[in-house]
């Protein structure tokens, strides 16, 4: 026991919120080792969008104002968050801060706008109505049969990738190590409390925190009850550069969002297939009829990749971060559509968890279950 490798805080899992974790950690001088069973940044994160859009994603009903109120305030953190990234990488930061238009075909989406403006200007929210000659002063790419759209003005986007690139530079940087193709097999125990991890191959490491941030796969290390939601998602080129719009434009059943060199995210998908990682033509060809009748000009962009991930989602769509009181096991999981967004918050929420803090309830894993470490 003595020879086994130890460390302040084991995160398993490297994909954004794991990496935001292991940085933070190593900031405040703690010895992180990061654990990828694949390689970092591959998941969820790598076929997300990078929408940070608290308010555009707002439910109705208490767990959608509860969403809010977290969205709201990871959101406030994310520009410091970016800018200090891009200054550990030496390059300018790609937090795009031009906000949202959520927009309407005919009259029945008008109608369900209409709905939303009421329920958020309730709330006191920045939106506003737009008629579709205003929109399209705007985004002159619109199609001139637009019938309304809602502009939320403070809603921003950040690519995903070029985040976990600087976060792999800031947080080695900090002192963290990264194993990629190192598979947790199970979360171990002494005196029945979480003080470390064996992995697939057999070798043992101890931790004196063990942080789980293995987003739809959470389920298979603790009893969470985490399921994938599987997205489709398409990235499109302009081969002329950036331009074609520069809000993200939101409709119904999807997203178009514009990231630099003329790429554009094209998503999602929301599809319960478990753990199926398919790339099917249906949602693609439904993703694309529906944005070029609002967009015509993206069916001129080149089609860059087309990827499918996973989001890890809970019953009521809310993270479940925190501390497992039974085990000590650290959550960080069940971030559904927005965990990019809630990355900072979550990582704050995660050391202050390590710290022994108690964490606000709505996060609160035993919300849901008396999560346990499996095995």
């Amino acid at each position: 026991m003595d020879a086994m490798e130890r460390h302040d805080v084991i995160v398993v899992g490297g994909g954004l919120i794991g990496l935001t974790i292991a940085w933070r950690a190593a900031q405040r001088g703690l010895d992180v080792l990061v654990l990828e069973r694949d390689g970092c940044a591959h998941g969820a994160t790598r076929a997300a969008a990078g929408m940070l859009a608290p308010i555009a994603e707002i439910d109705f009903g208490t767990a959608g104002e509860s969403l809010l109120a977290l969205g709201l305030e990871s959101a406030t953190a994310w520009p410091a968050f970016a800018d200090e990234l891009a200054a550990a990488i030496g390059e300018p930061s790609r937090l795009r801060t031009d906000g949202t238009l959520i927009l309407a075909r005919d009259r029945d989406e008008a109608e369900a706008l209409e709905r939303q403006l009421a329920h958020r200007e309730r709330l006191g929210l920045p939106v506003e109505r737009l008629l579709a000659s205003e929109a399209r002063r705007i985004e002159p790419a619109l199609v001139p049969s637009l019938r309304m759209a809602l502009s939320l003005p403070t809603e921003a986007s950040v690519d995903p990738r070029w985040v976990c690139d600087a976060l792999l530079v800031a947080m080695r940087a900090a002192g963290a190590e990264l194993r990629e193709g190192a598979a947790v097999a199970s979360v171990t125990r002494e005196s029945g409390v979480a003080r470390g991890v064996e992995l697939e191959s057999g070798e043992r490491l101890a931790g004196e925190h063990v942080v789980l941030a293995t987003g739809a796969w959470a389920g298979a290390l603790a009893n969470v009850p985490v399921r994938p939601v599987k997205g489709q998602i398409m990235l499109l080129r302009d081969p002329e550069g950036e331009g074609l719009v520069t809000h993200t434009l939101r409709f119904e059943h999807g997203y178009l969002v514009p990231r630099a060199d003329g790429i554009y995210a094209l998503g999602a998908s929301a599809e319960e297939r478990g753990f199926d990682l398919t790339i099917t033509a249906r949602p693609l060809y439904e993703l694309l009829r529906d944005a070029s009748e609002l967009v015509p000009g993206i069916l001129d962009l080149e089609v860059a990749e087309i990827s499918a991930g996973l989001r890890p989602g809970s019953p009521d769509n809310l993270p479940m971060i925190g501390t497992v009181k039974e085990d000590g096991l650290i959550l960080a999981c069940g971030h559904y559509r927005n965990g990019i967004l809630l990355a900072p918050l979550t990582a704050t929420m995660v050391l202050d968890a390590i710290a022994g803090a108690e964490l606000p309830d709505v996060v609160a894993p035993a919300r849901h279950t008396h999560a346990t470490v499996v095995g």
